[in-house]
């Protein structure tokens, strides 16, 4: 397309052209609104040698050839026309000048197709052209849009409409363009093919926004009422805007969470779920949503959301925190130090959120930190009381976990002051607490006899291990009247210790291993001589009162002579005897004293020994009482 300033190349190729051959030139194509009025512009030629005195022709609508009766739209000779062209065509052009342009008016849907021109010379020198022209009937402007419209790239959008009618030239304007540009109107232009249309651009940087945008063009014909418009949808392209992503998302261990990401594009974007550079899930979609079922801790972290098209990408992340209660603690384990070595205890965890962390010994809180995943227990000098078990407890609002450990403390022995010897009615027994780690290796010497006795002896010597004390007991039988020295030593690879273990009284200890015991049988024996000496009194009381000899028959309280039936005789002198050695442990025999050593555990219950005590005391008052 070019500007009306010069010659129309039409023209001057039909000039050229001028040979003496049959030929015609129009364009191939024209159209019109409806209503409106269309000039087919149209020029043709024959040979040079005809040199007709007149020059007719006809216009034929839809076929060239006459045989098939073709509708006439106009005709030179009689001005005979088809009905459809009565009143509506008429010939522009000069024929003489080989000019046959045609014009037509009042246009409506029916006219159009395609128009045929015959030149009529005269006789038989009559011909039919091919070449034709094809008529639109339209009633919508025409807005062209580029095929790719990017968004931030100026774009150039037309809307052309045909100018081919003399009487009536078309008005436009734009519709909807508001945002867009101002637009600039070229005006009139004439086709490479002969025809003229009037043409208004719109120039402006389109945006995402714009997308899907409805923009008009009207034509209007001045001095009419005729007013047509056409409309085209702005296709702006433009890379992927993520707009629609969770926040960080917290959800608990075993339950279930969707994570959701939409993208803005055009076209559609290709969404990519990715963890850790993992594709997880993709499709071509506006939203895509990442379905993740029984949470564990592994799938805590950052997840990420790609959208992509041909024109750019975007991507976000978001967080997912699983809570979750905390794991086992990990800690060093069994721990073994010397006495005064510095050690350091690390207890650490895994949990969501961080736990409180807390050693404790025994019910006693060591250390302690909040939301931290790691503790360390540091002890610069550690005693004897340091060692034991001890425990790592983490907790948070979802659960509890715990771990036990030990610091086993090694040091020299110490024999604990209550270490001593005692008699235990005819045995003396000597008891060596000892406080050792590792345990000790204990001995007793008797150096009076330069004897020494260690705790594999087993047959002389009890020994048992209670925590970090060991205790080993010596009994010696038959030494109550004279005891001997005894030195308690203790050793290991830290040291060694002796004690010359001191000698408690007999009857202290013994009334101390009875206990309660003794203090019934004493109670016991008190009673039974309180009714002895009272029953005596009353008997010689009763045996003196004149009362008791008045009567043929008294009644007899108590008699001496009185024996239980098949019983043998027995003095109550002896009776009494027997019941007093029984009492105070006596025998017919005294026993022979056993020098030899034997095995005594003091921390068991009275001996069966000493309820046969109580037993005979019950029965000392029993007879005192008869």
């Amino acid at each position: 397309m070019r500007y009306l300033t010069a010659l129309p190349l039409f023209w001057i190729m039909i000039a050229a052209s001028r040979g003496g051959q049959w030929g015609a030139w129009m364009p191939s194509s024209i159209s019109a609104f409806e209503r409106t009025c269309v000039s087919i512009p149209c020029r043709f030629d024959f040979p040079d040698e005809l040199r007709p005195a007149v020059v007719h022709g006809v216009w034929y609508f839809n076929s060239p050839y006459p045989k098939n009766y073709p509708p006439v739209v106009f005709k030179s000779r009689t001005h005979v026309v088809h009905e459809s062209f009565q009143g509506r065509s008429r010939l522009l052009g000069d024929l003489g000048l080989r000019n046959c342009t045609l014009q037509l008016t009042h246009l409506s849907p029916e006219l159009g197709g395609k128009y045929y021109f015959r030149a009529d010379l005269g006789g038989y020198n009559q011909y039919t052209f091919s070449e034709h022209s094809t008529l639109d009937i339209i009633n919508t402007p025409s807005i062209v849009v580029p095929p790719e419209v990017v968004a931030g790239t100026e774009v150039e959008i037309s809307c052309m409409v045909p100018d081919n009618c003399p009487e009536l030239h078309p008005t436009l304007s734009w519709l909807g363009h508001d945002g867009l540009g101002a637009p600039a109107v070229l005006g009139r232009m004439r086709e490479d093919g002969g025809t003229w249309l009037q043409a208004s651009l719109l120039h402006f940087v389109p945006t995402r926004e714009a997308n899907g945008h409805r923009l008009g063009c009207q034509v209007t014909f001045p001095n009419t009422t005729f007013q047509f418009e056409g409309y085209a949808s702005l296709d702006i392209k433009y890379p992927p805007l993520i707009v629609e992503m969770n926040t960080s998302v917290e959800a608990i261990e075993g339950s279930q969470v969707s994570l959701l990401c939409g993208a803005d594009s055009n076209p559609t974007s290709l969404l990519t779920w990715m963890r850790d550079g993992a594709v997880l899930r993709e499709a071509v979609a506006r939203s895509l949503a990442l379905e993740l079922e029984d949470l564990t801790p592994e799938e805590d972290g950052i997840y990420a959301c790609l959208a992509e098209n041909a024109y750019g990408q975007d991507n976000r992340t978001v967080g997912l925190s699983v809570m979750y209660a905390p794991w086992k603690p990990s800690v060093n384990g069994t721990v073994v130090a010397v006495e005064g070595e510095a050690v350091s205890i690390l207890c650490s965890t895994q949990s969501n959120p961080d736990p409180i962390l807390t050693i404790f010994k025994e019910k006693q809180i060591l250390a302690t930190v909040i939301y931290e995943s790691q503790l360390l227990l540091e002890l610069p000098a550690v005693t004897a009381e340091d060692d034991g078990e001890y425990w790592c407890v983490a907790e948070n609002q979802y659960g509890q976990r715990a771990s036990a450990f030990n610091i086993s403390v090694e040091f020299a022995p110490v024999i604990l002051l209550d270490s001593h010897c005692a008699a235990v009615r005819d045995m003396v027994q000597c008891v060596c607490a000892v406080k050792s780690n590792p345990e000790p290796a204990v001995a007793f010497e008797l150096p009076s006899r330069n004897v020494t006795v260690n705790e594999t002896e087993r047959e002389f010597v009890y020994s048992e291990r209670t925590g970090l004390v060991f205790t080993s007991i010596l009994t010696l039988r038959g030494q109550v009247q004279a005891p001997p020295r005894v030195v308690c030593s203790a050793r290991n690879l830290y040291g060694t210790k002796t004690l010359e273990l001191p000698f408690q009284g007999a009857n202290r200890l013994m009334w101390a291993k009875i206990g309660p015991v003794g203090a019934v049988v004493a109670f016991a024996i008190l009673i039974a001589i309180v009714c002895y000496i009272t029953q005596t009194r009353r008997k010689k009381n009763m045996t003196e009162s004149p009362s008791f000899a008045s009567g043929e028959n008294p009644p007899v309280l108590f008699s001496s002579d009185f024996r239980i039936p098949g019983v043998p005789e027995k003095s109550e002198s002896e009776r009494r005897l027997g019941a007093e050695r029984r009492l105070l442990g006596l025998r017919a025999e005294p026993p022979e004293l056993d020098l030899s050593y034997a095995h005594v555990d003091l921390g068991k219950r009275p001996t069966k020994d000493s309820y046969t005590l109580t037993e005979e005391l019950a029965e000392y008052a029993e007879i005192r009482v008869k």
